[in-house]
């Protein structure tokens, strides 16, 4: 099975390219955090190269940019071409089946007058006890 799943953030602006028979594509590069920090502390990053096609790759260009963090499932693929000295080169990238938001996008900035204190829902205090019958009229939700 060649299944890949990942998310990250696009190093750069994702843009629309056209193939010879016009079929749009996106090449770009996300920067996915490993899990763990090296010696010094630091949070590494790996960078994946990418390619969406048709209606996937016109969906990234419209609602991503550079910075946001997407959510991405595909698979991986090796490929080979001639550079321009005829020297082979091989590139592994990830072929986008689905690109997903991870992260919500603010609307607009609303000013802090407007905002009014969040209201703490009924069921916060509530805890589940093993072993415990909950009827339908004390769910602090409707079924």
């Amino acid at each position: 099975m060649n299944k890949v799943e990942l998310i990250g953030r696009l190093t750069k602006e994702p843009e629309i390219k056209l193939t010879s028979n016009q079929t749009q594509f996106c090449n770009f590069t996300i920067a996915v955090d490993r899990r763990f920090k090296d010696a010094n502390g630091q949070r590494q990053a790996d960078f994946i190269n990418c390619v969406a096609w048709k209606n996937t790759a016109v969906f990234i260009q419209k609602y991503f940019h550079k910075g946001n963090r997407i959510g991405l499932t595909g698979s991986i693929q090796t490929r080979s071409f001639d550079d321009q000295n005829g020297q082979k080169r091989f590139v592994t990238e990830v072929i986008v089946d689905e690109a997903e938001f991870v992260e919500s996008q603010p609307s607009q900035p609303q000013p802090q007058a407007q905002q009014e204190p969040a209201q703490p829902a009924q069921a916060d205090n509530f805890q589940f006890e093993p072993n415990m019958t909950i009827e339908a009229g004390e769910l602090p939700f409707s079924l």
